[in-house]
């Protein structure tokens, strides 16, 4: 029984990578077994890199699949995870499709910037496609980058409520130490300094878990195949 949660976005830089691990890292914290699952077909295969950076046994496993059938797969490869989160790829393509079509869950990071926002119409608009074939699908939208006590950070909420998608309550916000820990291959649970980022994370980890699991966070992907 594995609950898959999809990290999707059109513009590369909105916070994907930051977003999937660190999520992880959060569920991971709570004692829950995980697979994270990176999609990017590029060289860049953040997740991968990630894990490659770091010293030690690995968390939990991360693998690539960089291609169009993730939908076709997981439910073999997400089998006895209760978790799996699949970091998406820098553009709205089949990969991406794939993810929704995968997902219990998709969530949408975005950066508090105009462009960010123009950038979402795609995605927005892919998953209102999803919805046809999978109408049980839950959908977020994380702020992520945001900076405390900034009018953009408000106004960047307004913009994406209007996609008629839910906007988290807590946000990731702008804090060094996240991209410090990810170019160590560590999370921000390992870190030192690090007490805002984790109160970030295990807000974010415990508002999804409120409005989206319902205290059940144990969903069949056998019937994810049939979707």
């Amino acid at each position: 029984m594995t609950y898959v949660i999809g990290i999707i976005g059109q513009k590369g830089g909105s916070g994907k990578t930051t977003t999937s691990i660190n999520l992880a890292c959060g569920l991971h914290e709570l004692g829950y077994s995980i697979l994270l699952i990176d999609s990017d077909n590029d060289t860049q295969a953040s997740s991968l890199s990630w894990k490659a950076a770091r010293t030690g046994e690995s968390l939990f496993p991360v693998v690539g699949m960089p291609h169009a059938s993730i939908h076709k797969e997981l439910p073999r490869l997400g089998r006895g995870y209760d978790f799996v989160i699949v970091d998406g790829p820098p553009h709205v393509g089949d990969a991406t499709r794939s993810i929704v079509m995968s997902s219990n869950l998709v969530i949408v990071p975005v950066q508090p910037s105009p462009l960010d926002v123009w950038a979402a119409a795609e995605t927005m608009k892919l998953l209102k496609e999803g919805l046809i074939f999978r109408p049980d699908l839950q959908i977020a939208v994380l702020i992520t980058r945001k900076i405390v006590n900034t009018a953009i950070g408000r106004d960047v909420t307004a913009a994406m409520e209007a996609y008629e998608f839910p906007v988290l309550d807590n946000a990731m916000m702008q804090r060094v130490v996240f991209a410090e820990s990810l170019g160590g291959g560590q999370s921000v649970f390992e870190m030192d300094d690090a007490a805002k980022a984790v109160e970030d994370v295990r807000a974010i980890v415990a508002e999804i878990s409120e409005r989206f699991l319902n205290g059940n966070e144990k969903n069949s992907t056998d019937a994810l195949a049939s979707a």
